[in-house]
């Protein structure tokens, strides 16, 4: 009876530990393929935070991601201003030259597509209309009221703080959804179950293995995005962005050695994630290392090409 329990206990503890593995393992994979979604790319962004009594929260970015306009539309009950939301809605539109019209899947997500659909039929003929298109709004409450959400938009609304967010991650899926806890983005089940060590753990490896894989502009990344490259700490992504900030775009990788606490080691490690688009030397644009540019040089010069570095 004795040798019967124990069999008992360590079957049913070697089974839970494989169900919390795969479960782990889902979390993982489901991220992944949320965090390198195809980005839609730098054009001006209209995010739709639907809601019906509280109203739907509208917010413009531009290509870059800057916050430019913010309105509270009231086109359902108890208000019913349908006109008074269409004529925001297009006045939005052609004022930020809108391409693209990001919509929140929550609660009245369908009446909101609705809308946006009717409104833009209300557009003069010939003038190029918006792309709708429906996102995840998994964890943009989670967002709007973290710490990192207060520092951005310190005179923000919590409630439009979720339509910027919204917008942005149709944008760049990977530079938006890294400033959110894993955890807290909803690509798993029974997340409490599980222990939040090893959840934790595998949830930032890949957040991690991802961001290095894309490589981040270093010229439009935020302190969040590039704390997750390899060799950049929490306070040396804050040092490159004060950098940025006080001297302009880094015209080449080499400019980052005058980043403050940016040591060679930490150089070495980073330099082959980090992007410098239009920049002095195209392969700063690439993921060959600073260390292989030489190697790359001698293939040009051996091949006899008209590319010039």
């Amino acid at each position: 009876v004795k040798l019967s329990l124990t069999m008992f206990l360590d079957l049913m503890g070697e089974l839970r530990r494989r169900a919390h593995e795969d479960a782990i393992a889902v979390f993982a994979r489901n991220l992944k393929d949320l965090l390198l979604a195809a980005p839609a790319g730098q054009r001006a962004t209209l995010g739709l935070d639907p809601g019906i009594r509280t109203g739907v929260k509208a917010a413009v970015v531009d290509a870059t991601g800057k916050l430019l306009e913010t309105a509270t539309l009231y086109p359902f009950q108890p208000k019913n201003d349908l006109r008074g939301a269409q004529a925001k809605l297009l006045e939005l539109v052609r004022l930020h030259r809108v391409e693209l019209i990001a919509i929140g899947n929550g609660t009245a997500s369908r009446e909101t597509e609705r809308l946006v659909a009717d409104t833009l039929q209300l557009l003069p003929a010939g003038q190029a209309r918006p792309t709708k298109v429906v996102v995840s709004e998994a964890g943009a409450s989670v967002y709007s009221a973290s710490e990192l959400a207060a520092e951005e938009f310190p005179g923000l609304d919590v409630s439009l703080r979720g339509a910027v967010s919204i917008a942005r991650r149709l944008q760049d899926p990977l530079a938006e959804l890294v400033k959110i806890d894993p955890k807290s983005i909803g690509v798993g089940q029974y997340q409490h179950d599980l222990g939040e060590g090893k959840l934790s753990k595998a949830l930032d490896a890949v957040v991690e293995d991802c961001v290095n894989a894309v490589g981040v502009d270093v010229n439009t990344a935020s302190p969040p995005l590039l704390a997750r490259v390899s060799g950049l700490s929490p306070a040396l992504a804050q040092n490159i962005v004060a950098h940025r900030d006080a001297h302009g775009a880094f015209r080449h990788r080499a400019a980052l050695r005058e980043v403050p606490r940016l040591g060679p080691k930490a150089f070495e490690q980073a330099a082959g994630f980090l992007r410098i688009r239009d920049g002095d030397n195209p392969l700063d644009n690439s993921g060959v290392h600073p260390e292989a540019y030489p190697v790359v040089r001698r293939i040009l010069e051996a091949t006899k090409s008209d590319i010039r570095l």
